[in-house]
């Protein structure tokens, strides 16, 4: 049998779908030095959608890390170059002159780039001979591509010490101490910082943006006497079948939109941009915002119509902790028709909601407080909370919004009602 050659092979970013053209590089699980296997988890890159564990397509040996954490990648960029060992020639069950396949996962496409962007990388043993690269674009590693956009740095203006003129690190820290020197010495200590948005936090303002400059938006408020919900939830969590679940009033109020929307279905709806249709959903993929450790994050429930109160309960607690743990996956956080946001967690009254782009509405929940309520024609210290719904004005009119608010302001005031609109 002929002896095993190493072939150097590099792993893209793959295409993560919905359009995405670049994720954020979070952390290598690996390191150069490491042998790895077949699937194994090699890094975690974060789009704005979700985080995502990237895994190997092949087995072999780390020889070089192709970025950085922190770096933003473009779909189709090296990533990680492996050593891996094959077995020349065709197997014997081949046919003459067949190329020798090597196992990939599905979807992941070619393990090398295309020759015109392979002669970008260093040298090595899939480094064309001829063919010099484009001289309008200097030759440096994603990770000193990377640290010079950080510093602000044009490329061209550094010279490369490395083979082929390839501008190294030491390079561009050269390039940074020299330029350091000669600039002035600075008046005063900034007391500015900057933080460039990426990922989630990226997406977010995106959508917030693209939200209000798109969609007419208004606001209802209704505040409600919510004391027979709190002592539902009280009972609820005494009850057998409730066990081992976390009930908190939310998943009553999330219980009480879900069935509030059968009388009112365009508050579940959405609006065809290209053939101005009002298109209205039958199902309802209920969306809840998470503060996670990257950002908001809206993650839903699907098929929140066909839940019972106990299953929306266990639904999302599910939902929040996977959020809050940064595991929401891009299926998670995407087809929401319908927002909820808990904002009196924050311990404020009321709030303003944005739209999630593409929905028709969203409810904001306000605290729970003991406030003095007339109730049964006295003053008494009653629970109470401020609920407020943000609509698009082109689905939804006033009086629909009003009514929808109304009926689940009636679900939070007398819970029997949970039943009688089931």
């Amino acid at each position: 049998m002929p002896p095993a050659v190493t072939t150097r092979r590099h792993f893209a970013l793959p295409d993560l779908g919905e359009g995405l053209t670049e994720a954020e590089l979070v952390a290598w699980h690996v390191a150069v030095g490491d042998d790895v296997t077949l699937n194994q988890v090699l890094v975690e890159v974060e789009t704005e959608k979700a985080v995502v564990e990237l895994p190997s397509p092949f087995a072999g040996t780390v020889v070089e890390l192709l970025a950085e954490a922190g770096e933003s990648v473009r779909v189709g960029a090296p990533l990680i170059a492996i050593d891996t060992a094959t077995t020349p020639g065709p197997r014997p069950d081949a046919a003459p002159g067949a190329e020798e396949k090597v196992p990939m996962l599905v979807g992941y496409g070619p393990t090398e780039a295309p020759p015109s962007r392979r002669r970008h990388r260093r040298n090595g043993p899939h480094a064309p001979a001829a063919a010099p690269p484009a001289a309008s674009r200097p030759l440096a590693a994603p990770p000193v591509r990377f640290m010079a956009r950080q510093k602000g740095v044009d490329l061209a203006d550094v010279t490369g010490s490395g083979p082929g003129g390839i501008v190294t690190r030491e390079d561009l820290a050269a390039h940074l101490a020299e330029a350091s020197s000669q600039a002035p010495a600075p008046q005063g200590t900034p007391r500015e910082a900057r933080t460039p948005l990426r990922g989630v936090q990226k997406h977010m303002a995106e959508a917030m943006t693209r939200s209000v400059a798109t969609a007419p938006q208004a606001c209802v408020f209704l505040t409600v006497d919510v004391t027979p919900t709190v002592d539902l939830v009280a009972n609820l969590r005494r009850n057998p079948r409730f066990e081992g679940l976390r009930v908190t009033p939310l998943a009553v109020v999330a219980r009480a939109v879900v069935l509030a929307l059968r009388d009112h279905p365009t508050l579940n709806s959405s609006w065809d941009e290209t053939t101005d249709e009002v298109v209205t959903k039958e199902y309802i993929h209920l969306g809840i915002a998470v503060a996670g450790p990257r950002g908001l994050i809206v993650p839903n429930i699907k098929d929140a119509q066909d839940l019972s109160l106990r299953q929306l309960t266990a639904a999302l607690s599910d939902l929040t902790e996977t959020a809050r743990a940064a595991r929401s996956t891009a299926d998670d956080l995407r087809g929401g028709t319908i927002t909820l946001t808990n904002v009196g967690v924050f311990g404020v009254d009321a709030g303003v909601p944005i739209l999630n782009p593409g929905e028709a509405a969203i409810l904001a929940v306000g605290s729970l407080q003991r406030r003095p309520w007339e109730f049964e024609d006295q003053v008494a210290l009653r629970h109470v909370v401020t609920l407020s719904l943000a609509f698009d004005h082109r689905l939804v009119d006033g009086q629909a919004a009003s009514l929808f608010l109304r009926d689940i302001g009636d679900v939070l005031a007398d819970p029997t009602n949970l039943i009688a609109y089931s």
